[in-house]
């Protein structure tokens, strides 16, 4: 298992259970978030805290479920950003277009305020 899907009210939870995001996992992560978003969801919370690393596969993984989001006129949120993972965000300057928080329960927050 890859990912565990925790559907809410007004999101989905999706957590990532393998310690890299790279090109093993990345696609089936997108196909994943292509799923979730066709079946309405509008709001994704990404939660990475089991994550030590991520490639490039992986960061186009985390934009495609900021496009769904965003074309759903709804909200993506990452979480749970290890250093590493975080580092790699700073330098590809996504840290000025995705939603990021540090925890799950802030991100809820940040849907509820949207």
């Amino acid at each position: 298992m890859e990912f565990n899907i925790e559907k809410f009210e007004n999101h989905t939870l999706i957590k990532v259970l393998e310690e890299k995001l790279d090109t093993h996992i990345a696609p089936t992560l997108k196909s994943e978030l292509v799923l979730v978003s066709g079946n309405g969801e509008k709001n994704i919370v990404l939660d990475l805290s089991n994550c030590r690393y991520c490639d490039s596969s992986g960061l186009s993984a985390i934009l495609v479920a900021n496009r769904l989001c965003k074309n759903a006129s709804g909200t993506f949120i990452l979480t749970g950003l290890n250093d590493a993972v975080e580092r790699l965000i700073t330098i590809s300057q996504l840290d000025t277009v995705l939603n990021i928080s540090t925890t799950v329960e802030e991100a809820v927050g940040m849907i509820k305020e949207a």
